[in-house]
């Protein structure tokens, strides 16, 4: 994932960066259009999850993948180009500060329905490997009439796939 994102940088760099005011109005009308549709993924995704349907929601990952790819390649033109839109163009500026305000929010709520959804699932597999633990080993008690930890031979590890 790093190599892809240098890989990224490399080409950005070889973008020239915005020199017209005509260039920076269709950049940012691109800029706010990857943004619009990744927001429209991501609330997809932050709903399916929400719902329980962690498979349809991992069905969105192509398409997230492809416009986060996207999303990355502008930023990098725009980092490139920004004292020039910021002189030449500040209204422009103001309106692509605003927009990644909201973008960054609803971003936000994802990473933590996403945050919430991996807790869940971790609990119950925690969950589930401590009932197992507990009903393999003996129950056996001390001298002194308590219940005995089991030993380290007694606990056997579960394996989880992480593929649905």
């Amino acid at each position: 994932m790093q190599q892809q994102f240098a890989q990224q940088a490399a080409a950005s760099r070889a973008v020239p960066p915005i020199q017209t005011a005509a260039e920076a109005r269709k950049f940012a009308e691109e800029l706010m259009e990857v943004m619009t549709s990744l927001l429209t993924v991501i609330e997809a995704e932050t709903e399916l999850v929400r719902a329980g349907k962690i498979r349809e929601g991992m069905e969105l990952e192509p398409r997230k993948t492809e416009l986060s790819r996207r999303y990355v390649s502008a930023i990098l033109l725009f980092k490139a180009s920004e004292k020039y839109i910021s002189l030449a163009t500040p209204d422009l500026l103001a309106a692509l500060h605003r927009h990644h305000d909201v973008f960054r929010a609803m971003l936000q709520v994802n990473l933590t329905v996403l945050a919430t959804a991996h807790a869940v699932s971790e609990g119950i597999v925690r969950g589930v490997n401590s009932e197992m633990q507990r009903r393999n080993a003996p129950q056996t008690y001390t001298a002194s009439g308590y219940r005995a930890a089991p030993s380290p031979r007694a606990i056997s590890p579960i394996a989880v796939s992480r593929s649905l």
